[in-house]
């Protein structure tokens, strides 16, 4: 077996270094401090599971709100935020809105915070 580096397709690494990989400048870390801002309430962390786990991989507003003792206006806020912080996208269909996460995000964000320690760990 050869201890040759898979080069692996599809993901640039100069794109998205690891957390590890070197320092953040400025616009990366303001970039990336808004995404785990969104995901720092618990709420909008409820939120994104729930859109991220459905089959299908989306599911409407009137389907969320009833998971949560707040109100709808509340819902569409925490919603809002998860978009803006570019972690899902919306869709308005007659009077719904149907939500979706944004492809490919979530292996980004984990792709940031995985560091070549924690793949060996893991292995």
């Amino acid at each position: 077996m050869s201890k040759q580096e898979l080069e692996v397709i599809g993901q640039d690494a100069a794109c998205c270094p690891g957390l590890a990989a070197a320092p953040l400048d400025d616009e990366r870390a303001t970039e990336l401090a808004r995404v785990f801002k969104a995901l720092g309430d618990p709420v909008r962390l409820r939120l994104l599971s729930m859109i991220a786990s459905r089959e299908g991989g989306e599911v409407c507003v009137c389907e969320m709100t009833p998971a949560f003792d707040l109100s709808q206006p509340t819902i569409s806020h925490h919603l809002k935020l998860l978009r803006q912080a570019g972690l899902i996208d919306c869709e308005r269909r007659g009077t719904w809105v149907y939500y979706w996460v944004l492809p490919g995000i979530l292996d980004r964000l984990a792709g940031f915070l995985t560091t070549s320690r924690t793949a060996e760990v893991a292995e």
